[in-house]
């Protein structure tokens, strides 16, 4: 199963306005395991990025005017993403952003090239209703650390994104996946009948250390040793 972790950094809030994206970052996971492969671009909005939004990425003009175009990287990046489950946070937001670039480029839309797309947030509202969901909140609930996101930077959140979903989904079910895929494979099926059992009978010492155990047991709860009175 391949899963790729998706962020974005943008000039503002509504593509609709015209405000375009400044940064894109993607990491790739097969198996549950992260694969080292990932993209990781800045990109020129040819627009100021709003106060607001400045404050969060930290991302100037001036230090993005010389960096690619979205069409310029757009091919490399829906080959990244292809037939992979998109995974986000707040994903309508991205894929928002991501279908205006692409409409710009001439180019279809993400569900052409991703299956399935999963929006964290809102698995993990599911998850802790009435809470804080955003990603640093959930860092600090699943003890992931975050100390070096201190501004909003794409290939962090995304990074810190796949070890929040890794600790969101590790039910029972996912652990026994894990085990079955890195673990050696044993044949389970014993023949009883060819079976030799070998029995380590207890030492001198051993037996005595375990009769003192069970006096201080016994002393400690009253005379209620259940193991004592058994062997009585």
């Amino acid at each position: 199963m391949r899963q790729v972790f998706l962020d974005t950094e943008t000039t503002g809030l509504e593509p609709k306005l015209g405000h375009r994206i400044v940064e894109i970052a993607a990491v790739e996971m097969c198996n549950r395991q992260l694969t080292g492969r990932q993209l990781h671009y800045y990109l020129n909005p040819e627009r100021e990025s709003e106060a607001g939004a400045l404050q969060i990425h930290g991302l100037t003009r001036e230090f993005l005017q010389d960096k690619q175009k979205f069409y310029e990287i757009a091919t490399e990046f829906l080959d990244f993403i292809n037939d992979a489950e998109l995974i986000i946070h707040n994903a309508p937001f991205d894929i928002g952003f991501l279908n205006h670039e692409l409409g710009l480029a001439k180019l279809q839309t993400i569900n052409k090239y991703s299956p399935q797309i999963t929006d964290t947030l809102k698995l993990a509202k599911e998850l802790h209703p009435g809470k804080r969901n955003n990603l640093d909140a959930l860092c600090e609930r699943y003890q992931i650390d975050n100390s070096r996101r201190t501004l909003h930077g794409a290939l962090l959140d995304a990074e810190l994104l796949a070890e929040v979903y890794l600790a969101m989904t590790r039910g029972q079910e996912s652990l026994l996946i894990e085990l079955e895929t890195s673990g050696p494979v044993f044949n389970s099926t014993v023949n009883m009948d060819n079976l030799e059992l070998i029995v380590l009978t207890a030492s001198l010492d051993e037996l005595a250390l375990h009769t003192q155990q069970l006096e201080n047991i016994e002393r400690e709860s009253n005379g209620k040793c259940l193991w004592k009175n058994l062997m009585s």
